[in-house]
Parts: structure tokens; sequence; C-alpha cells
């Protein structure tokens, strides 16, 4: 009974979080702003590129989302991520991999860190 509550728990806050992607979408609205003074830069292109990331993680599978945000905002290692999320290596990879395909497609020229692939 309780593994059916967290499966119900998890499948609400995807919904949730997609929701709140798509609306960024609309809306236009930039990513939470950190504060700090060395990201100045970071979130000037978030401001610019806001509804099209919005729009591009909304659209992503929940898998693929979790692991692409595990990448990038986490900065967890792959071995990281599949232990978090109990998937094999191999399913991060392809997942990260596809995920950041159909960002970088759907992001303005020149706003995709291609050297932040590399890592």
């Amino acid at each position: 009974m309780a593994a059916r509550d967290s499966d119900q728990e998890v499948a609400q806050h995807r919904r949730a979080e997609e929701t709140r992607y798509r609306a960024m979408a609309r809306v236009g609205t930039a990513l939470p702003e950190d504060g700090l003074a060395d990201l100045a830069t970071t979130n000037v292109a978030a401001r610019a590129a806001g509804s099209a990331l919005g729009a591009a993680l909304g659209d992503l599978r929940p898998g693929d989302r979790d692991v692409l945000l595990l990448w990038a905002w986490g900065d967890l290692s792959y071995e990281e991520i599949a232990t978090t999320l109990d998937i094999k290596k191999g399913t991060v990879r392809s997942r990260l991999h596809r995920a950041r395909k159909l960002v970088r497609a759907a992001l303005p020229g020149g706003l995709w860190d291609e050297e932040e692939d590399a890592r």
C-alpha cells in the first residue's frame, strides 16, 4: 500500500512539474534567480530563453527530464543519476542524449553550452 501511495505522489509531482514548465513557456517567465553575482550572465541568457526552455522541458518525457535536471542542475554523474533513479548507466546515457538533443533544438541559437555536453 505504501509503494502505491509513493507512486501516486511521484506521478502527481511530475504532473505539477510539467504544468509549471508549460506555464513558463506561455508567459515567458525566467528561471528563478540564484542571486549570485557570478551567475548574472547565465541569468540573462536564461531570461532570453525562458519560454523556449520551459516549453522544451515541458515536452520532455518525465524520465528524460529527470535525468537532464539531475545532470544539469544537480551536477550528478551518470553513476549517481543511475543510482538515484534506480536505472542502468546506459539508460542514463540514452535519456540524457535524447533530452539534450530536444532542448538544444528548442533553444535560440548559441544558448546551449556545447562544452557542458563534454563533462
